[in-house]
């Protein structure tokens, strides 16, 4: 039912067709005259964020929920002749799609820079997939919407993209000094950068639950000479083989003998279970040490303690997790009307200036610490 109709109470609901929408606003085209009593129905994979008089009023969670504003069917076309019978009390529905949006990619442009400790200065291309679902739906209309009618995955990977390359690049300066053992560290890698991300996203109410490097490829002529260090461990490998093939040879012939030889093979019997554990040991050492990665709760931003999804207050220090606007300074919950942050006195609307590269003259993001450009490390003042 539209929601610019004289008599009828409004039925509003929204199914995604394409698999790829965050966002639907209801009406499409700018705002309404929802009336009073109207209907709004949310599946268990939305939310419903409810706009009255320009401001958000309420997040609703799955179900059917009754939606009031002063439009009364009839009545209110009457009064609003002097508006051109359309009435100042102007309505709107951001449905939210709150499922898990998967297989979303991520990849460098352009080559980053990387100072290697062996190979000197080189630049790496890196792409992987990142999953990303909407976590503070409020918070995600206000800081990233906007007033747009429909947002895809499509408007958001972008700037995502460049966040995440940013991040990877900071990441691998401060903890890898040689790309030659990298690739036994894609998974140690995947988290750090996780890690690093969280705040980033959750500054638009976004969480990131999972991503994946698939590969990071420096220049061929480096590519080659990693693969000549690979074959230098075959052949360590093919030592250690033959070592072992000796060993058990000389077992065999102590126990073909007789006499003295008898007690050489009982002896090598003896010894050699104890060798070839300490061997084994080593190698499996480092099988227990990984394990799945478990999902990160959610987290309240106050006090820190884990709390469920859908509570609207923690039940520890009872700070509210319906977050209208953050600081983008500390990340402090901010009400509608606040002009400084009560936490560090940062001005709300103030944002937080671009860092330029003093080598080059690059442009990276404001929290960046290397140059994706260069690999130089960056001024903090």
């Amino acid at each position: 039912m539209g929601t610019n109709n004289l008599i009828f109470l409004e039925n509003i609901e929204w199914f995604d067709d394409t698999g790829k929408s965050f966002v639907h606003r209801i009406p499409e085209s700018g705002s309404g005259e929802i009336k009073w009593g109207a209907q709004l129905t949310v599946r268990d994979s939305q939310a419903g964020v409810f706009f009255y008089k320009g401001h958000a009023i309420e997040a609703f969670g799955p179900g059917r929920h009754t939606l009031k504003t002063g439009n009364i069917p009839v009545l209110t076309k009457i009064l609003s002749l002097p508006w051109a019978m359309n009435s100042p009390l102007r309505a709107e529905v951001y449905m939210v799609n709150m499922k898990v949006f998967i297989n979303l990619k991520w990849g460098t442009r352009d080559p980053v820079a990387f100072k290697d400790s062996e190979l000197g200065l080189i630049r790496l291309r890196a792409f992987g997939v990142f999953n990303l679902q909407v976590m503070q739906p409020v918070l995600f209309v206000n800081r990233m919407v906007g007033t747009q009618g429909i947002f895809t995955t499509a408007e958001v990977e972008e700037y995502l993209n460049r966040v995440i390359v940013s991040r990877f690049n900071d990441h691998m300066g401060e903890n890898i000094d040689s790309i030659l053992n990298l690739p036994a560290k894609y998974d140690e890698l995947s988290q750090g950068i996780v890690k690093r991300l969280q705040e980033d996203f959750g500054r638009f109410g976004l969480g990131l639950t999972a991503l994946y490097i698939n590969a990071i490829t420096p220049p061929p002529e480096v590519q080659k000479a990693i693969d000549d260090r690979s074959r230098m461990g075959v052949f360590n490998d093919m030592n250690k083989l033959m070592q072992m093939k000796a060993a058990m040879a000389m077992e065999k012939a102590a126990e073909g003998e007789g006499g003295s030889g008898q007690g050489m093979g009982m002896g090598m019997g003896l010894m050699m279970p104890a060798m070839f554990s300490q061997y084994f040991a080593k190698a499996g050492a480092g099988a227990d040490k990984g394990g799945a990665a478990q999902p990160a709760p959610v987290i309240c931003q106050d006090c820190g303690k884990g709390i469920t999804t859908d509570a609207k207050f923690c039940p520890y220090c009872g700070h509210q997790q319906l977050v209208i606007r953050q600081c983008v300074k500390c990340g402090k919950n901010l009400a509608a009307n606040t002009l400084f942050c009560p936490r560090c006195g940062h001005p709300v609307e103030e944002q937080l200036e671009p860092k330029t590269c003093h080598k080059c003259g690059s442009e990276n993001l404001p929290e960046a610490t290397f140059c994706n450009q260069c690999g130089e490390k960056l001024s903090t003042t």
